[in-house]
C-alpha cells in the first residue's frame, strides 16, 4: 500500500495516479470525498460554519464523486473547512480505511493517509512545493477551465488551507515520521513523477 500525502496544488495527486498506473494498483483521491460532501452543503444551501450540517452531507456522496463541479472554487473552499471538522473525519474514516486496506494493495492520496488512514502503508511520500508555486499551478488549472482569479488571490487562499489544514486538532497535515519529502517546486510534472517512482520503488527495495 503507497500513501502520498501534501498540501493543496502540490502535485500529489497526479503523481498518485502515475504510481497507482506503475504498479497496477487501485487509486483514491480522499480529497474527492470532502469535495463531494462539500458539494452536497453547497447544493443545499447548508452552512459549512455547522459541524452538524457538514456531517449530514458526508451521507449519500457516490454520486457526486464524477460531477465536474468538484473543482471548482466554492466547493473546494468548503471543502477546505468541513475537512478540519473531526466528526466529518469520523464519518469518512471507514470508506477510506478499507480502500487502503485491500488484499491487493492501493494507492491513496490527501493530507493525513500516512498518518491515520494507513499509518502502516509499505511507502510514505510526501508531496510539497512552495506556496508560490502551488498558487501559479491552481492559476493555470482555473484558466483552463475557463476562470479567472488573481494571483494574490490565489496565494492567500493557498495560504489559508495550508493554515488551516497543518494547524486543525484532528488529522493535521504534517509529515509521517518515516515518509519520504519530495519538493516538486522546480520539478516538470514527468520529472516529479519519475523521482516520485525511484524513491517508492527504492523504499520497497530496501523493506523487501
Amino acid at each position: 500500500m503507497i500513501a502520498v500525502d501534501g498540501p493543496a496544488a502540490s502535485g500529489k495527486g497526479t503523481i498518485a495516479r502515475a504510481l497507482a498506473a506503475r504498479f497496477g494498483l487501485p487509486h483514491m483521491d480522499t480529497g474527492s470525498l470532502y469535495r463531494a460532501a462539500a458539494l452536497n452543503l453547497w447544493r443545499w444551501g447548508g452552512d459549512p460554519g455547522s459541524e452538524f450540517e457538514a456531517v449530514r452531507a458526508c451521507e449519500d456522496i457516490s454520486s457526486n464523486l464524477d460531477d465536474p463541479e468538484l473543482r471548482s472554487e466554492p466547493v473546494s473552499k468548503i471543502a477546505s473547512k468541513i475537512s478540519a471538522y473531526p466528526a466529518v473525519r469520523e464519518a469518512l474514516l471507514q470508506r477510506q480505511s478499507a480502500f487502503a486496506r485491500q488484499p491487493a494493495g492501493a494507492v491513496l492520496d490527501g493530507r493525513d493517509i500516512g498518518t491515520v488512514i494507513a499509518p502502516e502503508a509499505d511507502a510514505k511520500l510526501f508531496v510539497t512545493a512552495t506556496a508560490e508555486v502551488r498558487a501559479g499551478r491552481r492559476m493555470k488549472e482555473l484558466e483552463e477551465r475557463g476562470m479567472h482569479a488573481a494571483y494574490e488571490d490565489v496565494l492567500a487562499d493557498i495560504r489559508s488551507r495550508d493554515e488551516r489544514d497543518s494547524h486543525r486538532e484532528v488529522a493535521p497535515l504534517v509529515p509521517a515520521k518515516d515518509a519520504i519529502l519530495l519538493d516538486t517546486s522546480n520539478l516538470t510534472i514527468e520529472e516529479a513523477i519519475a523521482e516520485a517512482i525511484r524513491l517508492i520503488e527504492q523504499r520497497i527495495k530496501d523493506k523487501a
